[in-house]
């Protein structure tokens, strides 16, 4: 039996119950146990995620190389396949993964109509639902900011908390490192200086380093509309040092940390970035999948209220000007990297499984219908799977050795099932764990960056949203 049949039945079964928005009232209540929390629930339980091998097991030469690593996503894509390549034996995971999967509904103008989070670890091996209130806001967590070596010696249990006061919290959870879905915090900082004047997207910045960073490499010129979209797009790390650095040389990161905790975003934490490079992305730069939802839902607009902040104002898609957040959107959109819930850009082959399914942008598509993306050719003729896609997916992935994230708005095509969710999700499944079953890297093409489990779940969440929006 497929995994999507058995997630396609899990559909069928759960309750159709649920609470909805009206026009102009405050978010639905998406209490413990709701349909779209014990949907979630399952679907990442059958997904068998702890049935992974590790390409960089501990004690190994490839794990000792990975520790050494000074900034966490300085190595290239190439430079982690010839690391991996050499890994002659890889060994089943030592315990169960972490997961942390957020599925945010949405009504056909923006507002939230339910959702559910659902964490996984070596103490939830099947999955715990994270109960949230009217605000998608939980106090039930006790978040652990990431540590690579923890991991292993604490099985899976963090030591330095991200939000205090957390003691008694009965789920304890260590969350992932976000990778490059950090540069959805970038962008909206940088949007909201230019929100308020303080920079124009025409501006011209001079990126000029004062210590050398192996992710930020060197001095570049451009305007800040260019690096926002490079970064955003291609996921590119030159240009979005440029924009850390920009960021801290208008004092404004202070201000950003700031700013997520007065909207109750409170996980989202851009904290221990270099200013004199713009670099040094590590674990004190934490998201959680909640939190970056809300974030994209405001991103995405909605026309009043999304929840009500910790001060007790109403927060709104005012946090950001109805042009910044096109901007924002347009380049999601546009982004380049469709290979974890989606799997797009390797669209027809019996590897990896089918994700999510989106239409990849005509930016990335050669003559010959394959996709490359910052000089990574990946090599499958993306024009089935485009005149055959059902959503866009405004999204923005990352990924480290240990580190898998994906984050972004779905939204169906004209003529298709009303869709309307968002999703993000973040593991600890990076480029170091593969299937049992992937088939070896074709000389010259990308190779498979992600356990297709990831895809199979996107599909699953898709299937299962799909069936909700012809019953509303």
């Amino acid at each position: 039996m497929s995994f999507l049949y058995k997630s396609r039945r899990a559909v069928a079964g759960v309750a159709a119950g649920t609470l909805f928005l009206g026009l102009a009232t405050a978010p639905a209540q998406a209490e413990s146990g709701g349909h779209v929390a014990r949907f979630l629930q399952q679907a990442m339980d059958e997904a068998r995620f702890q049935d992974v091998l590790d390409l960089a097991p501990p004690g190994s030469a490839q794990a000792r190389i990975l520790a050494a690593t000074e900034e966490k996503e300085a190595k290239t894509s190439e430079e982690y396949a010839r690391l991996f390549a050499s890994a002659a034996d890889p060994q089943p995971i030592v315990q169960q993964p972490q997961l942390d999967v957020t599925v945010l509904e949405l009504d056909r103008y923006g507002r939230p109509l339910s959702s559910g989070t659902v964490l996984m670890s070596p103490q939830h091996p099947r999955g715990v639902v994270v109960p949230v209130d009217r605000n998608l806001h939980t106090t039930a967590v006790r978040w652990r900011q990431w540590d690579d070596s923890g991991w292993y010696a604490n099985q899976g249990r963090g030591t330095i908390d991200i939000v205090p006061g957390r003691e008694q919290a009965p789920i304890d959870f260590m969350s992932p490192y976000p990778a490059s879905v950090l540069k959805l915090m970038v962008a909206f900082g940088v949007l909201r200086l230019v929100d308020k004047g303080t920079i124009a997207l025409t501006d011209t910045y001079d990126y000029r380093p004062t210590e050398a960073s192996s992710l930020c490499l060197g001095e570049t010129s451009n305007t800040v509309a260019n690096y926002l979209e490079a970064s955003l797009t291609s996921s590119s790390n030159p240009a979005t040092c440029a924009l850390v650095k920009l960021l801290h040389d208008k004092g404004a990161v202070d201000e950003l940390n700031q700013t997520f905790q007065s909207l109750g975003l409170e996980t989202l934490q851009f904290k221990n970035t270099n200013p004199a490079s713009g670099g040094r992305w590590s674990n004190p730069v934490t998201m959680t999948s909640l939190d970056t939802a809300k974030l994209l839902a405001l991103v995405n607009g909605l026309p009043d209220k999304a929840w009500t902040a910790p001060n007790g104002a109403p927060v709104t898609a005012a946090v950001l000007s109805a042009s910044s957040r096109q901007v924002f959107k347009r380049h999601l959109a546009a982004q380049g990297w469709n290979d974890m819930l989606s799997s797009a850009n390797r669209c027809g082959g019996s590897y990896p499984a089918a994700g999510i399914p989106q239409k990849v942008a005509d930016r990335w598509i050669g003559a010959d219908g394959t996709v490359t993306v910052a000089g990574n050719r990946f090599g499958s003729d993306v024009r089935p799977c485009n005149t055959a896609a059902e959503v866009t997916f405004s999204h923005k992935t990352g990924w480290v050795g240990n580190s898998g994230a994906d984050a972004g708005i779905v939204k169906s095509l004209p003529g298709k099932d009303g869709r309307h969710y968002i999703v993000v999700a973040f593991t600890n499944l990076g480029t170091q764990y593969v299937d049992a079953d992937r088939p070896p890297a074709e000389p010259g093409l990308l190779p498979v960056t992600y356990t297709e489990k990831l895809a199979k779940l996107g599909h699953a969440i898709d299937a299962y949203e799909t069936s909700r929006s012809a019953r509303r």
